[in-house]
């Protein structure tokens, strides 16, 4: 089991998901219509460290964050 956090304005609960990389986890947030907007613009981190591939294998206790672009002053 991941738990996976929205950061930023995305605004949506963490939850607890039992998937092995993170192509499973696009495939089931695309069909989220709160989020799937999200997902092209989103940088993607495990455990604070930013992943780039898809194919990267996540294990149990894992924390993904997805953060959205954000402007500052």
């Amino acid at each position: 089991m991941v738990k996976v956090e929205f950061l930023g304005p995305i605004n949506k609960e963490d939850i607890n998901l039992d998937i092995k990389n993170l192509k499973e986890l696009s495939l089931i947030l695309k069909d989220d219509e709160s989020i799937s907007s999200w997902l092209e613009t989103c940088a993607v981190a495990v455990n604070d460290t930013l992943v780039f591939s898809k194919n990267y294998e996540l294990k149990s206790g894992d924390k993904i964050s997805l953060l959205p672009p954000v402007c500052g002053g």
